[in-house]
């Protein structure tokens, strides 16, 4: 009898584990292959199965460009095991910007909403069929009810959300006002280093900030992309590479400014 009720008692410590990071027991991540970032997310990588909400900054709010392009990274991987839905609000996704970061765009499936609602609701349907691995969701917000309907769409076949907050016509964007998103991340813009290439740019870079992560720890870095062609074989299977850190620098004494 002890034995049954010590089985009971830890397959209920599992479940509320499982709850407390937002998904099922089991559920894999996906790492970034930077320890600085792989060690504030639960399990030591993006959490699969469950989604991610990405939000910009100033007129990011609108076009959406740097959330956008931030999440395509995030989810690349995925994208090359499954199919990926893309739920737009206002038709200006521009795959070929999608192929030069490196995100496989013949697996891209492209779906203009009418409106919120419909936004949402074709998400949930993506999340739950088969072969698909990644949905992402331009939405302005998602409530607690509609943040746990994608996550139990999640649930259902393993599939990894991705919103990006976004009002495409102007005007403030929203966040989701619950806390059904396993991560939050905002997104912003940041200068790129000189490169050998023909305008002498380098890889885009983004100040990414993690403000909130479930079962996990926040933080900020920088971040860029790999290079879309080699990024694989040399940096390793996720496309972001970490820069340098935002967070926890120590500012230089008054000492060593002087010499």
């Amino acid at each position: 009898m002890s034995d049954l009720r010590d089985g009971r008692l830890a397959a209920l410590k599992a479940r509320i584990a499982a709850i407390e990071i937002g998904g099922r027991a089991g559920f894999a991540s996906l790492p970034f292959g930077a320890p600085e970032i792989d060690a504030c997310l639960p399990g030591g990588g993006l959490p699969l199965g469950q989604w991610h909400a990405f939000c910009g900054t100033g007129m990011e709010v609108e076009t959406g460009a740097c959330p956008a392009a931030f999440a395509a990274l995030a989810a690349a991987p995925l994208a090359r095991r499954g199919e990926a839905v893309w739920i737009l609000r206002r038709d200006d996704l521009f795959a070929p910007g999608l192929v030069g970061l490196g995100f496989p765009a013949e697996r891209l499936i492209q779906v203009c909403a009418r409106d919120e609602d419909e936004a949402l609701a074709v998400a949930e349907d993506a999340l739950a069929t088969p072969g698909v691995s990644a949905v992402f969701a331009e939405v302005d917000t998602v409530d607690l009810t509609a943040g746990r309907r994608l996550q139990l769409a999640c649930e259902k076949r393993g599939a990894t959300g991705f919103v990006i907050h976004r009002r495409p016509y102007g005007g403030t964007g929203g966040r989701e006002t619950g806390s059904a998103a396993a991560t939050r991340w905002k997104i912003a813009p940041a200068p790129s280093e000189p490169g050998a290439e023909e305008f002498g740019l380098g890889p885009p870079r983004w100040r990414a900030e993690l403000e909130r992560c479930r079962g996990g720890r926040t933080g900020a870095w920088l971040l860029e992309a790999a290079d879309a062609y080699t990024w694989e074989a040399e940096h390793g299977p996720h496309p972001l590479r970490l820069v340098a850190e935002l967070g926890d620098r120590q500012l230089a004494t008054a000492q060593r400014l002087a010499s």
